[in-house]
């Protein structure tokens, strides 16, 4: 059962029909045999549909269940994972820069499989198992479960990438973490029953999660844009936009745009929305909106604008290859990224108490002297390294550093191809 507490079966009989029809998720949504030719062209059709219109990409949701066979005798359903390179064909032939971000919740070592080992399967897939480790380590102060997902999900093709994100429109899904583990997310960030679904996930947005804490709010978009993939950001999370508990199941966090104070959030101009904006509360549209926040230089729309414009500044994240330093403390959290003879450098403090840190930046040979200069990125407290070499930081609660190894000249340093940082 993909919904356990709220689906009964995955069988149901079509009066019309005289048949019984599978679906994996609710009987309103039947499972097409995506094996069958003339299923597989349907679906190329509208794929094509939408290119001609314009976009730009595709998410293609539940992957592991579009390319499984199906049927009633079918016991183990098995991944036609040959399916993905035959949908990644049709839409370089239509369109070269188009992608599909693949939703595929699975383990480790079946990454590849979706992602291909030539990398001509799906262009990017989300990262469910270093989302489901970040909640933790934000609900833990403890980094090193982190650590494993992301050595874990190292391995990919050159011309692949991880989608990272916060939440979704779905449940945080934390059905991939112990029992133990998930329980300490659940009453960090849901404490109440009505909070969780599914047996295993939160179906909240992210601010009311950290109770609207900018500094808690701050540090997870730090993470997020310094985790080694692409950051994808949900709609409202850029305001703080919060849920409303009332609506059943995933719609809670499915509320209509806060565009500003006008009726709806200015997001329609129907007397009756399919889902209502959230109009009551700190949480309201009267309060968190686009346009209020657009005029608000410290605001947390004005922020999101200038961590993404910085992020950009920085493709050695996208680009690089990571190394975790070793910091000593499990709440601390160091990284560094290497990519074509620059580096730049991650600090996180996970903890709701300041941190006193020691480190060394780990560059060898002609690259040492290098990293004895941090160059703040977003503030103005550099850091140069004592005669050993080790740089000391006091990290405030929930606080973080952006670096730049060895100054501001890094263009002029920067190789046309990949180098090796030792």
């Amino acid at each position: 059962m993909v919904f356990p507490g709220v689906q009964k079966s995955t069988w149901s009989y079509d009066q019309e029909a005289k048949a019984w029809y599978f679906h994996r998720f609710y009987d309103f949504q039947p499972d097409l045999n995506t094996s069958h030719p003339e299923v597989q062209a349907e679906i190329l059709k509208i794929m094509g549909f939408w290119i001609q219109l314009g976009v730009s990409g595709f998410r293609m949701d539940a992957v592991p269940f579009v390319i499984a066979t199906k049927g009633p005798k079918v016991g183990k359903p098995k991944e036609q994972y040959d399916m993905l390179r035959f949908f990644r064909e049709f839409l370089q032939w239509r369109q070269g820069d188009c992608i599909v971000l693949a939703e595929a919740n699975v383990l480790p070592e079946t990454d590849m499989e979706y992602f291909g080992a030539d990398g001509d399967r799906m262009h990017m897939m989300f990262n469910f198992q270093v989302n489901q480790n970040l909640f933790y380590a934000l609900a833990s102060a403890d980094a090193r479960p982190l650590i494993k997902a992301m050595k874990a999900t190292k391995p990919r093709p050159a011309t692949a990438q991880w989608g990272m994100f916060l939440r979704n429109h779905d449940e945080l899904d934390l059905g991939r973490l112990s029992e133990r583990q998930r329980q300490q997310v659940f009453a960090a960030f849901a404490p109440d029953p009505e909070m969780q679904l599914y047996e295993r996930g939160i179906r909240r947005r992210l601010a009311p999660m950290f109770d609207g804490d900018r500094r808690r709010l701050e540090l997870a978009y730090s993470l997020m844009f310094t985790l080694p993939g692409t950051p994808v950001l949900r709609y409202g999370d850029e305001l703080g936009m919060g849920d409303d508990l009332k609506l059943p199941e995933r719609d809670c966090a499915r509320t209509p745009m806060q565009w500003s104070n006008e009726p709806h959030g200015g997001f329609t101009k129907s007397d009756k929305p399919h889902i209502p904006v959230i109009s009551s509360g700190p949480y309201g549209f009267e309060h968190i909106n686009a346009a209020i926040q657009r005029r608000h230089p410290d605001s947390q729309l004005n922020w999101t604008e200038r961590i993404i414009r910085m992020r950009k500044e920085v493709p050695e994240v996208g680009w690089g290859n990571f190394t975790v330093i070793p910091s000593r403390d499990p709440a601390v959290l160091v990284m560094r990224y290497d990519w074509r003879n620059n580096w730049v450098l991650f600090v996180h403090n996970l903890d709701a108490k300041p941190r006193e840190v020691t480190f060394s930046v780990g560059l060898e040979k002609e690259h040492a002297e290098q990293g004895r200069l941090l160059v703040n990125l977003l503030g103005e407290e550099h850091s140069r390294a004592d005669k050993n070499g080790k740089h000391r930081l006091v990290i405030e609660a929930y606080g973080f550093r952006w670096f730049r190894v060895g100054g501001l000249d890094y263009l002029l340093r920067r190789s046309d191809i990949d180098q090796p940082a030792s």
